[in-house]
C-alpha cells in the first residue's frame, strides 16, 4: 500500500525544481560567498538574488530579508533583540505560541529580563482582541508582543493587520511567527504594521534548515550570533548557500501556484469535513476550521477509547502519516498544549490532519476509511 502523508504542517516533501535549483551550489558553484575571487562572488550573487526574490514577493526591502537556520533562530533571535535591545521590558503572547516563541519568552522571564503576561483565548482557538488591548493599555513598561499568524496545530488565523495596528497605537514592538503562512498565502510587508516576521522553507516544499527572518527597516539590532560579517553583520557563519537558493526557488514556485494550489487543498480539508462528519460519530473539530483558518490544516478530536488511544500508532502502520498535535514536541506523547488551552477534554484524542498540494480526494476516501475500522 502506497504511504499517505497528511502531516503537511510538520514538513513538506522537496519540490524537484527546488532541487534543480539548488543542485549547482552543491556541486560545481561551491565558493564561500565571503570570498573575493570568481567562485565566492558567484556564490554572493546566488545569495542577494535569492534576497531580492523573496523581497519583492513579500513587498519588502532586500535589505529587510535576512536568512537564518529556521523559524525557531528567527524568533529566537526577534524576540530576544526586542528586550535586549529594543527596551522591551513586558513580553505579551499567547498559551497556544510554537515552543520556538514560549520557551524563548519563559527563559527571558526566568532570567529577570521582563514581566510576561497571556492574552486570553477564545473557546473558537482565536485571541482575545478586546484582552490584549486591555493588557496594552493597563502597561506603563514598553511591550513586545509576540503572537503567531496561524497555529500550527489547529490552523487558526489571527487578523495580523488589526494585531500590528492596536500595537502601533500603544508603540509596542510586534513580532508575528508566520512559519505557516509564508509560502501559503500572499504577504504585503510594506503596508503591514510588523516589526518582526519569520519563515522557514521546508513547510513550502523547499529544504529544511533554513528560514528567513523579517526585520522591519526602522527596526535597529545587534546580533544573536556573533562570529562574522555574514548577512550584513546580522547573523554570523558561512551562509547555507543551497539552503537560501532553495528557500528563494520554494517561494517563487508557491507563490506562482498560489490560486491553484490553495483552492485545491481548501477543496480537500473541506471534503474531508464532510466524509468524517458523514461517516464517525461523536467526532469535532478544534479550533474555527471554516472561518479563520489554514486551507492545509485540519484538527479533528475523536471520542476516546481504547482503540482510539493508540489511533497515530494504528494509522502509522497502515502508512497513513498524520500527527498527535506538532511534530516538534512527538515521539513523547505528552499531549498538546495548544488543545489543552482551548478544548481541555480528556475524554478526546486529537489528530492533525494537514495537506499539500500533492494529496487527492482518493487519498481522504481511503483515510476515512481506515478509521471506520479503527475506531
Amino acid at each position: 500500500m502506497e504511504r499517505i502523508y497528511f502531516d503537511n504542517a510538520a514538513t513538506t516533501d522537496l519540490d524537484p525544481q527546488v532541487l534543480e535549483a539548488m543542485m549547482p551550489y552543491l556541486t560545481e558553484k561551491f565558493g564561500n560567498p565571503s570570498s573575493i575571487y570568481s567562485y565566492g562572488r558567484e556564490s554572493r550573487l546566488a545569495i542577494e538574488n535569492a534576497r531580492k526574490s523573496v523581497g519583492k514577493i513579500l513587498n519588502a526591502h532586500p535589505a529587510e530579508i535576512f536568512f537564518t537556520s529556521g523559524g525557531t533562530e528567527s524568533s529566537n533571535t526577534a524576540i530576544t533583540a526586542a528586550v535586549r535591545d529594543l527596551g522591551c521590558t513586558h513580553i505579551i503572547t499567547s498559551p497556544l505560541e510554537h515552543h520556538a516563541t514560549l520557551h524563548t519568552v519563559e527563559h527571558l522571564h526566568r532570567r529577570g529580563e521582563a514581566a510576561l503576561s497571556y492574552v486570553k483565548v477564545l473557546p473558537n482557538g482565536h485571541i482575545d482582541q478586546e484582552d490584549l488591548e486591555q493588557l496594552l493599555a493597563g502597561s506603563a513598561e514598553k511591550i513586545l508582543v509576540t503572537l503567531m499568524h496561524a497555529n500550527n496545530e489547529i490552523g487558526n488565523i489571527m487578523d495580523i493587520q488589526a494585531v500590528g495596528e492596536l500595537c502601533k497605537m500603544y508603540g509596542a514592538i510586534f513580532h508575528s511567527d508566520t512559519v505557516q503562512t509564508v509560502g501559503h498565502f500572499p504577504f504585503d510587508l510594506r503596508n503591514t504594521p510588523v516589526h518582526f516576521i519569520t519563515g522557514a522553507s521546508h513547510k513550502f516544499h523547499g529544504p529544511k534548515g533554513v528560514g528567513l527572518l523579517y526585520i522591519n527597516e526602522n527596526v535597529r539590532i545587534h546580533p544573536y550570533i556573533h562570529g562574522g560579517a555574514q548577512e550584513r553583520n546580522m547573523r554570523a557563519g558561512t551562509e547555507n548557500l543551497y539552503g537560501i537558493v532553495g528557500f528563494a526557488k520554494a517561494l517563487e514556485l508557491a507563490t506562482a501556484g498560489y490560486e491553484v494550489d490553495s483552492a485545491h487543498i481548501k477543496g480537500l480539508k473541506v471534503y474531508m469535513m464532510e466524509q468524517l462528519k458523514r461517516h464517525l460519530k461523536g467526532i469535532s473539530f478544534n479550533g474555527d476550521p471554516v472561518g479563520r483558518s489554514l486551507y492545509t490544516v485540519l484538527s479533528v478530536s475523536f471520542p476516546k477509547t481504547e482503540k482510539s488511544e493508540m489511533l497515530l500508532f494504528n494509522l502509522d502502520i497502515h502508512h497513513i502519516c498524520a500527527s498527535g498535535g506538532s511534530a516538534c514536541t512527538s515521539g513523547v506523547e505528552q499531549g498538546s498544549h495548544v488543545i489543552r488551552a482551548i478544548n481541555n477534554n480528556p475524554n478526546q484524542v486529537t489528530v492533525r490532519f494537514s495537506f499539500s498540494k500533492h494529496n487527492t480526494r482518493d487519498q481522504v476516501d481511503q483515510v476515512v476509511t481506515r478509521l471506520k475500522e479503527l475506531m
